[in-house]
Formats: structure tokens, C-alpha cells, sequence
């Protein structure tokens, strides 16, 4: 039987396990990222593990989240991480530099290598037929030391594409498509491959940004094949000796499979506050718009831009309108500036921002109260834009920029006879690489340098027999990481500092929890399906930690948010009934007794204290999971093996 794509590289990198859906796998990593918000911690842990050099093929660390410098403690954060990468074999790309998983497509993606990244978004390297996965930071750090990772194998979800996108129907509308049809839960456990003759008519970019989405689904990663369009992509980069050809076999076989005419396809939006909250452009447009976004992972490309431009050129955004890009690379943003596209950006009203994360994370560019603010962004979780009553609306570059036009959501269809976009790839990309600091070729002479707000992170205690407490709190459904710890200007610049952080912890949901979960030596969340979704940030498991959460009763975790809580020693526990999530209330007594037995058997008990009542729980763990979960959290597990 043959193999599909996922296959051939999940087999080419296997240390452990067979690749049986659903049972653990040991994967060797190539090649890792880190970015600002998640690096700092990161680094702290590789130091305490007491790595010397890391032991992958090629690790960098990026600055383009926290870039806004305000104060001191980012510029303390950028040099830390600096002079930690210096000394312990890692890249550095410099803030300006771009957008993580742009550059690392540029510059750096292998195809058929593995890259894990502590930012969900990493599975972007895709595009061009990488194994690309998100992971928290810690699991990040123990990859750089050479640390095998582990997950559950996958199932394998094909996605045929057939014929070819129409005019102003770019590869944005695709992966929302796919958002519609799956919903943010539909790839829970499984890796989309994207398969088919329409696939040959996708440019790179245009692949990376639907692989960048499908962290939306909840998948483990997306990958597309490589063909004669990657090679060109390589070449024009300058890098086209590291292509390798990977396609699926005649007779590969998968799990699951689902169809998309890309004829057929029209521009889609998704409406406020979730990505699968999907509806074609021509059904809500009429809607007016305050602010419009481009740029993020997901379409800051030199295509995207280039497209925008050719839209924006001789024409001017209305007084009313708010209209922000940011190119996703010094890369990019200098050949728009060479070309003269970035002078009809600017032209036409724009404002034109650093080649960094921005508006997509809060970082700056927050709407009015009440605004509708159009982005080519990922993500419209509420407030996630740094304002809470803003309604964000997720739209292709070619939507986001007639919309701006226009004054109002705007099927981009209507401009066909008006603009071109015709716009090839370059046959040669502008490459300088001089804000991608190599790391010291003296390493004993760097000196680490950590400012006052670097503090250390949180350690668990191992397992203990009882575990007690309160219900500190009770959500819904769909929980994200930007509701458990918050990520806007004004917090980012504290992700090396758990402590301040802990003041914020599930704010969103309700603003007494940190001072609740203080006063009581912390307890328990209860949380209901997806809990954990979106960003990778193990500050999502950390700053509950430090808060005293023992365990999280839910009724699903997503992928990473659950790794993470293992990671820190929290217990991640499943209702085997759901309805006892409705019995649940505020600040209820709850007790685990003989819980080190209970959780090695994988069923739990949770008894209410005073009634004696019993709620039953599973907790899905493999092996090493559970190893992980009785020494208190990865770090012990860690030590405790050395």
C-alpha cells in the first residue's frame, strides 16, 4: 500500500511507535522557531535543562510579536533572547526583520524536513511540504536539545482540489471554505493534505496561507505536495538546492477525504467571533467598515501585496475608513519600495506598519468602540483585537482592499473590470539577509544578559495523593488561549513575567478569578468542549500553575492547550458524562482521593467534598504523558532522568 505525503515525512523522522491513528509517535525535529511572546520562556527552560548547544539542523528565534517599546521590558526581552541565542547555536532575526513564518518560508523551510514552532501558526511551512506543527515552548526547548516530540498519530484528511481559482478568488477563501464545511473543531486529530490538479495552480504564498489557517481547524498540521511550483518558489530565493520532490503515491490511501471545485469557489468572510463563522462575501456586504487590516502570517506575502497595491493604485480610501498594511518581511517590504507599490499603498491613504504580528495579536492598531474592522488576519476571536466591542471580520487582501475603497464590506468581484491582478511571482527574490544574525562562533565568550522583568517560571510539585480544592471558575464552549491569559499591548510586554501575568488570568470571562483562585490556594476550572483553542502559548498552562490550578475538568481539550497543561503537571480531565457539567457550581468543593492510582488507570473520580457525590472523568494520557503528569510537569520529568 502506498503512502500519502504526511506519511513519507511522519516515516522518515519516526523514533517511536507505528503510524496507527490514535497511538503515540516519537518524531526527530529538524528544525524549530520560536517568536518573542513564547520565546523568552522558552530559553529560560532550555537553560534549565542545561543544554550547551542545540542539536537540530537549524533553530532561530524571532522577534515580531512584542515590538512596540514603550518601556523597557520588550527591549530586555529582544536582548535576552538575543544573546541566549548567540550562545547556544540558534539564529536570531531582528525586530523589522518580518513575521516569523514568513521569513522562515523565505529563508529557511526545507521541504520533507520537520519543523515545531512554540506559535500554532507554524504549521504555515506546509506550504512548501514541510512536517509543520505548533507545540508549547517547552516542548520547543527539549526539541532544540534533541529531545524527540510526541503526539498522537494522526489521521490523514485528504482535500482534492480541482480546477482553478477565479479572478479576485484568492487561496484566503479556500482554507475559509474548509472552515465552513469542518468548523474549528473538525480538524481535531488530524492533518489535512491537500491533493489534486488544482493544486498545481497555487503559488506558495498561496499554499502557506491556507496551511497557516488550518491551525483553525484544530488540526495538527496541513501539508501540501511539492512540485514544480515550489522548486520556482526555492529558486527565486536563491535556495533551490534544498527542493526535493514529494508527492503522494498512486495508490496512497487516507482516512478521510472531501472535494473543492475551485471554479466554484466566491469570496468568503468570517464573521464575528470565530473562524468557521463563514458566509460568502455577496450575503453580508453592505456593512460598513471603520478599519481595515492587512497583512499577519496569513496574507502579508509579496503576492498579497502586490495585489493590494494594484487595487489601491490612483484611487483613495474614504476619510472614514481606517486603512493599515503591513508587508510580512524586510524582504517583502523592500521590493514593494523598489517597485513603487508601497508609494501607491501610501498614496491612496494607507498607513504602512513594521513587518510584524500587529494588529492580529492587539499589538497597537486597536478599533473604536463598536467598530467593524475588516482583516486578512486568522483569528476574530472577541477582544482578541485589543477592543472588545469591535466586530472583526476575517477577508481576503482582494476583499480587504475594495472594501476599504468602498467604504463598506465589498464583494471584490465588482472590480474585475477595473484592475488587473495578474501578478507573477518574481523570478528573483530580494534577498540581504543582514537582520538574520548568525549565532556566536565563540559561544563561551557571549554573556546572557536578563533584565528585571525576566522572571522565573513556575515549577510543579510531583502528584500527590489527594487533590483538592474549589470550582474557581465555569465556562463555556470554545474557550481560547486569549481568553485564559490575555495577549494585547499592554500585557505582551510581560510574557517573561508570570507573576504580573497572573493579575489577567481568564479576566475576559470573569474579572474576579485571579483574586478568587489567590484567596483559596487555587482549585479547579471547569471548561466545556474545545477548551484551550487557538494560540499555542503555554502561558495558558503557566500562569494557572503559579495561580494553584490542580486540574481542568472539561469535556475536550484542544491539542496543544492539553500538552501544555501536562507540560505543567495540571491534570487535563474529561467528563465521561456532560451533563455533570451542568451540575457543577461556583466555588464548590471537589477531591481526588488516591489520585495517583486513579490517574495511572485513566479513569477519575472527582467527589463533591461535602455530599460525597462522585462526577466520573477520564484522563487520556500515553506513557510518557503520564510519567510527565506524576513527576508534577515536564521540567521534574526532566531533571528526574538526568
Amino acid at each position: 500500500m502506498g503512502m500519502n505525503v504526511a506519511q513519507k515525512v511522519i516515516s522518515a523522522h519516526l523514533v517511536e511507535g507505528r503510524m496507527v491513528p490514535g497511538e503515540q509517535i516519537g518524531l526527530r525535529i529538524d528544525q524549530t522557531l520560536t517568536q518573542d511572546s513564547t520565546g523568552t520562556m522558552a530559553y529560560l527552560q532550555l537553560e534549565a535543562m542545561g543544554v550547551d548547544q542545540v542539536k537540530t539542523k537549524r533553530s532561530v528565534a524571532y522577534i515580531d510579536h512584542n515590538m512596540l517599546q514603550q518601556g523597557f521590558e520588550n527591549a530586555d526581552d529582544h536582548k535576552y533572547i538575543q544573546t541566549v541565542a548567540s550562545k547556544h547555536g540558534i539564529y536570531f532575526s531582528k525586530p523589522g526583520n518580518g513575521i516569523c513564518h514568513q521569513v522562515h518560508l523565505e529563508r529557511f523551510g526545507v521541504p520533507g524536513q520537520t519543523l515545531l514552532g512554540s506559535d500554532s501558526h507554524t504549521t504555515t511551512g506546509g506550504g512548501i511540504g514541510m512536517l509543520a506543527m505548533g507545540a508549547g515552548g517547552l516542548d520547543v526547548a527539549v526539541a532544540m536539545g534533541g529531545g524527540t516530540y510526541y503526539i498522537n498519530m494522526p489521521k490523514i484528511v485528504k482535500v482534492e482540489l480541482q480546477g482553478k481559482l477565479q479572478p479576485f478568488v484568492s487561496a484566503k477563501d479556500v482554507i475559509l471554505e474548509v472552515l465552513r464545511r469542518l468548523s474549528v473543531k473538525g480538524g481535531v486529530g488530524r492533518i489535512v493534505e491537500y491533493t489534486g490538479e488544482g493544486v498545481k495552480t497555487l503559488t506558495v504564498p498561496d499554499r502557506a496561507t491556507i496551511t497557516n489557517m488550518g491551525t483553525e481547524l484544530g488540526a495538527t498540521t496541513s501539508i501540501f505536495p511539492t512540485d514544480e511550483m515550489t522548486k520556482t518558489f526555492l529558486e527565486a530565493q536563491g535556495r533551490g538546492d534544498v527542493y526535493v520532490e514529494l508527492q503522494p503515491d498512486a495508490d496512497a490511501t487516507y482516512d478521510e477525504e472531501i472535494t473543492i471545485d475551485l471554479e466554484a469557489l466566491e469570496p468568503l468572510a468570517a464573521l464575528p467571533h470565530s473562524p468557521d463563522n463563514v458566509k460568502k462575501v455577496k450575503e453580508a456586504e453592505g456593512i460598513k467598515v471603520d478599519q481595515v487590516a492587512i497583512g499577519s502570517c496569513t496574507n502579508s506575502s509579496y503576492l498579497d501585496m502586490m495585489r493590494v497595491a494594484r487595487i489601491l493604485k490612483g484611487r483613495t480610501v474614504p476619510a472614514e475608513v481606517s486603512l493599515v498594511i503591513a508587508p510580512g518581511s524586510k524582504q517583502v517590504l523592500t521590493m514593494l519600495a523598489e517597485n513603487g507599490a508601497l508609494a501607491d499603498m501610501i498614496d491612496a491613504g494607507a498607513r504602512i506598519l513594521e513587518s510584524g504580528c500587529g494588529p492580529c495579536i492587539g499589538m497597537g492598531q486597536a478599533p473604536a468602540t463598536g467598530a467593524i474592522s475588516l482583516r486578512t488576519i486568522n483569528r476574530n476571536f472577541k477582544g482578541r483585537c485589543g477592543t472588545a466591542s469591535a466586530g472583526v471580520y476575517i477577508v481576503s487582501p482582494e476583499t480587504a482592499a475594495v472594501s476599504a475603497l468602498e467604504g463598506k464590506l465589498t464583494d471584490p468581484r465588482t472590480y474585475a473590470d477595473r484592475v488587473d491582478l495578474s501578478v507573477q511571482l518574481p523570478e528573483k527574490f530580494f534577498v540581504h539577509d543582514n537582520m538574520l544574525i548568525p549565532p556566536s562562533e565563540n559561544p563561551e565568550t557571549v554573556e546572557v544578559i536578563k533584565g528585571p522583568n525576566i522572571k522565573d517560571f513556575p515549577v510543579n510539585e510531583a502528584l500527590g495523593e489527594t487533590v483538592e480544592g474549589k470550582v474557581l471558575i465555569k465556562v463555556e464552549d470554545n474557550i481560547t488561549t486569549d481568553h485564559i491569559m490575555p495577549s494585547n499591548a499592554s500585557l505582551l510586554p510581560f510574557r517573561s513575567n508570570i507573576p504580573h501575568l497572573s493579575n489577567f488570568c481568564l479576566t475576559p470571562c470573569d474579572p474576579d478569578f485571579p483574586a478568587r483562585a489567590k484567596a483559596n490556594g487555587g482549585g479547579f476550572i471547569v471548561g466545556g468542549d474545545n477548551y484551550g483553542q487557538g494560540s499555542s502559548r503555554e502561558h495558558a498552562a503557566l500562569v494557572p500553575l503559579y495561580l494553584g490550578i490542580k486540574a481542568v475538568l472539561a469535556k475536550s481539550f484542544a491539542r496543544i492547550h492539553k500538552a501544555n497543561l501536562i507540560n505543567s503537571g495540571i491534570l487535563p480531565l474529561v467528563f465521561e458524562n456532560p451533563e455533570d457539567y451542568d451540575a457543577l457550581t461556583l466555588m464548590e468543593d471537589l477531591i481526588i482521593e488516591n489520585a495517583i492510582q486513579q490517574v495511572k488507570s485513566g479513569r477519575v473520580a472527582v467527589k463533591d467534598a461535602k455530599s460525597g457525590q462522585e462526577m466520573a472523568f477520564r484522563i487520556e494520557l500515553t506513557d510518557k504523558e503520564l510519567q510527565v503528569l506524576l513527576a508534577g510537569g515536564k521540567i521534574n520529568f526532566i531533571r528526574q532522568a538526568q
